[in-house]
């Protein structure tokens, strides 16, 4: 499954690099015959950039979140849960050596 969905995420950054290749080409085309300015052409080509860098963080986090999910799903302790287990026990170590101390 996994390496699925990288295949599928180098796809399409493949495409993406093409398709800002082109893109790229095509401004510089429409600055050459002035139907645009030198300007407008980087604003368009920032516009493109900014939408990839904002489609690349959302599917991080849905990536990240099926991650997630498949692990609740099958069972499989998270960072979070290990972390949590972690300060309770810790906390439970804290209480008894409490206990143990007027003993002494």
């Amino acid at each position: 499954m996994s390496d699925f969905l990288k295949k599928g995420f180098l796809l399409g950054l493949g495409a993406a690099v093409t398709g800002k290749e082109k893109l790229d080409k095509r401004l510089n085309e429409m600055v050459e015959k002035n139907e645009l300015t030198q300007e407008q052409a980087r604003t368009v080509m920032r516009n493109f950039i900014d939408k990839g860098e904002m489609k690349t963080d959302e599917w991080n986090t849905k990536q990240y979140e099926q991650t997630q999910k498949m692990a609740k799903d099958l069972g499989i302790a998270t960072r979070e849960d290990i972390n949590e287990l972690r300060a309770r026990i810790s906390e439970l170590e804290s209480q008894l050596e409490e206990q143990k101390q007027p003993e002494q």
